[in-house]
């Protein structure tokens, strides 16, 4: 029986979402090793991934369940036990066997969190603190990424993909309790894409913006730190 299963995890101490060959230490990794104990041997597989420090409310991944895991409340729960706290099983559900929580997306939902003001330890990694910043300037800037471009000058060096087009549904800044929050939703990302995106936002002007959207020009800007970027939505 294939499942989907919504995750939300806290990526402030794992090395990323992908399974990796170097270490354990990263959410498919503790989950595959959950999994396992639970004598489930398939491969779960992730909507996208993740990088180190970035958190996620909505992530969904899609596993293989052997037939005596029918009770998918139990499954959930006795999952939930072993990655307990930093990674939480919203919800399983049985899917066609068709579906595959990657090629079945048809959105993605990524919302980025600042804070104005001095940093705190309480919400350090999980805030990304700005000392100074124009919000209404930030809320006419951001709406630039709307539509369909080429973003290969917004991707980490050494992206292997097909195309760097992608077409970005909505873009825009709004405030809630005393947070700015930027939320994108498009058909997909590049690598880093969003965090560079940010870093733009941030560090360059209009002009320069679509310059760089138009691949005219490549700006030298550092990506947003990670620990602000939340993956919250796939939407099928």
């Amino acid at each position: 029986m294939r499942c989907a299963l919504t995750i939300q995890y806290n990526g402030t101490h794992f090395l990323g979402s992908q399974s990796q060959k170097e270490s354990k230490n990263t959410v498919l990794g503790v989950l595959d090793a959950a999994l396992k104990k639970l004598n489930i041997e398939a491969k779960i597989v992730a909507s996208g991934r993740t990088d180190r420090g970035v958190h996620a409310t909505g992530q969904v991944c899609h596993i293989d369940v052997p037939p005596y895991w029918s009770n998918l409340e139990k499954l959930q729960t006795s999952i939930n036990k072993i990655v307990a706290p930093s990674i939480l099983i919203k919800k399983i559900k049985s899917v066609d066997e068709d579906f595959h929580a990657r090629y079945s997306a048809k959105r993605r939902v990524y919302r980025y969190v600042i804070k104005n003001g001095s940093s705190n330890p309480f919400e350090e990694s999980f805030v990304t603190f700005l000392e100074d910043i124009d919000f209404a300037t930030l809320q006419e800037k951001i709406k630039l990424f709307c539509g369909t471009h080429d973003f290969k000058f917004f991707m980490k060096s050494g992206s292997d993909v097909k195309s760097t087009t992608r077409i970005i549904y909505k873009a825009f800044a709004y405030r809630h309790k005393g947070y700015i929050i930027l939320n994108f939703e498009a058909n997909g990302f590049l690598r880093s894409q969003i965090r560079l995106m940010v870093g733009a936002l941030l560090a360059l002007s209009s002009e320069q913006i679509i310059e760089q959207l138009e691949c005219k020009k490549r700006y030298k800007i550092k990506p947003a730190p990670s620990n602000g970027l939340y993956l919250s939505k796939i939407k099928y």
